[in-house]
């Protein structure tokens, strides 16, 4: 059985190899009660976007996670959508809203999970 953190490394894997830019995966597990990891990454297009919330659904059928909640930031979905597998909170985001809300340095005092190379 995979840990949580692999869980949530393979998923930075998986946006990483679906072209997401500049992924991280922090452990904040003890940073707060409601979730042990971000992974965080840059998206060009709103295609992009839903192809990778496709292939995280995908991953999370046969990985013992549920969706709890998929919020849109934005009206039109662009800029960040936010994907909460409970353990795990996938944000998605455009590089603007990324820069905008920073959450690598709002979340700094979470250790960066090395991922590994491609």
């Amino acid at each position: 059985m995979k840990t949580t953190m692999e869980k949530a490394i393979e998923i930075g894997r998986l946006v990483r190899d679906g072209k997401g830019s500049d992924v991280k995966v922090l452990d904040v597990s003890k940073l707060n009660s409601w979730t042990d990891y971000f992974v965080i990454a840059t998206v060009t297009s709103s295609a992009q976007q839903q192809g990778l919330f496709k292939q995280i659904k995908e991953y999370i059928k046969d990985n013992e996670l549920e969706i709890h909640v998929t919020n849109r930031r934005t009206p039109d979905g662009d800029d960040w959508n936010l994907i909460d597998l409970g353990v795990i909170v996938v944000h998605l985001m455009s590089d603007s809203a990324r820069s905008f809300y920073d959450l690598e340095k709002l979340w700094h005092a979470g250790q960066e999970i090395d991922i590994g190379q491609e």
